[in-house]
């Protein structure tokens, strides 16, 4: 299973998405979407779920700050208090044995990030 993680200021639009989205998968066909459980709800996220027809995973805060990631965003350690929320949304909604499979890439407008992992599935 591919997770696409998602970190986004409120701000953000579904081109903001669509274009960390891009930047992150490659050829990479994710299978769910993920995010922090506050932002889920947010209607560019939402319209973009439907834009790429995939599930959408909220992840509580208590779980993203269990995560650890390979980037440090200061304006995520101090809204979160951890390093990269779409790594740790990506990595926390794959479950347990989750791999980064891309860190986050930025929007070229800087309000969305989104990073990619992967879990084997039997």
């Amino acid at each position: 299973m591919i997770v696409a993680g998602f970190g986004f200021r409120k701000s953000a639009s579904v081109g903001s998405l669509r274009n960390a989205y891009d930047r992150a998968r490659a050829d990479a066909h994710p299978d769910l979407l993920a995010a922090p459980d506050d932002k889920i709800t947010v209607k560019a996220f939402r319209l973009f779920a439907d834009e790429v027809g995939r599930p959408v995973r909220g992840v509580p805060a208590d779980v993203l700050e269990q995560q650890s990631t390979v980037t440090q965003s200061l304006a995520s350690l101090v809204e979160r208090n951890i390093g990269s929320v779409a790594e740790a949304a990506a990595l926390a909604a794959a479950g347990p044995g989750a791999k980064l499979l891309t860190e986050r890439h930025i929007s070229a407008d800087k309000l969305a990030t989104c990073a990619l992992a992967m879990r084997e599935t039997t």
